[in-house]
Formats: C-alpha cells, structure tokens, sequence
C-alpha cells in the first residue's frame, strides 16, 4: 500500500475516485488542523484539531478520522516563504506526506498555504470569537481554508474539461 504523491492539481484531480470526499491538513509542530470536503468536494468544513504527540500517533489519528468519511484524497497545507521558497517546515511537510503515503492509497497532493492562519485568524475575529476559542479553532479552520482552495481550483479545472 503507497499512495501517489503529486504536485499538479491536474495530475491529483486526475487520480481521484469519484464520489469521495477530501481531507485538508495544516500541519503544525503542535497540532494539526483537520477539515473534511463534502462528497461533491465544493465545500471545506473544519472538522478538528489533532495534538501532535510522534508520527505513528498523528497518523493513526488521521487514518482513524478518514474511514468513516470515504476519504479518496488528501491535501497537506505547504508552507511556503512569502518569496515562493520552500524552508525547513516545507521539507518536513513533504517528509510527513511521504511517511504517511505509505500508509494509505489515496492520492496525496500540497496547496500553498501562503496567509491561510491569517485568513483563518481575520475570520474568526470577523466571528467575534473570543481570543481562547480562537486558539482552540485556528487549526481545523486554517485547514478548511487550505481545503477550499484546492476544492476551488479543482472545481475550476472542471469547468475547463
């Protein structure tokens, strides 16, 4: 069991079964950020956030959230230098997404997450949430938005075919 790991949204669009939702991931070195697309994958919603503990622990907990869900792909939020570069936290997001293709089939594929936290952290202050609901969300939403913008650009690429 290995899955593809692909770069191209194309190429990742390509290798998706049809009827199956996706997972986001926003990995940070604390926690990762967890959200889910519906079956049509045109909508992300935040799911959870997962306490990082080591690699065999963080990965059951995610193989364990994608079962029931029919999950038929993964997107991992890559975070990339405001230059376009990739630093060490890129090297170990691509080190967790080879790990883990090893323990599922499904097709594994990046999205620049340039500003996601931002974006996540503006809309939960648009949201009036408190500062101590913020901490406790700003994962899983960080991750929905990570999501939703591949579930966007593959929704353009539909329109396109």
């Amino acid at each position: 069991m290995s899955a593809a790991i692909l770069e191209d949204a194309a190429e990742f669009a390509a290798a998706l079964a049809p009827g199956r939702a996706l997972m986001g991931l926003d990995l940070g070195t604390k926690t990762i950020g967890v959200a889910v697309s519906d079956t049509l994958r045109s909508i992300a919603s935040p799911l959870e956030t997962v306490r990082r503990t080591k690699f065999t622990q963080d990965a059951a907990a995610l193989v364990a959230l994608m079962g029931p869900r029919a999950i038929g792909g993964i997107v991992l939020g890559l975070p990339r230098n405001m230059d376009g570069s990739e630093g060490p936290r890129a090297q170990s997001t691509r080190a967790f997404a080879r790990n883990f293709s090893r323990l599922t089939e499904v097709p594994i594929t990046f999205w620049d997450e340039r500003l996601s936290t931002v974006a996540a952290e503006r809309a939960l202050l648009e949201a009036d949430t408190s500062r101590r609901r913020r901490g406790e969300v700003i994962d899983h939403v960080a991750a929905g938005y990570i999501l939703q913008g591949l579930l966007d650009r593959l929704g353009h690429l539909e329109r396109r075919a």
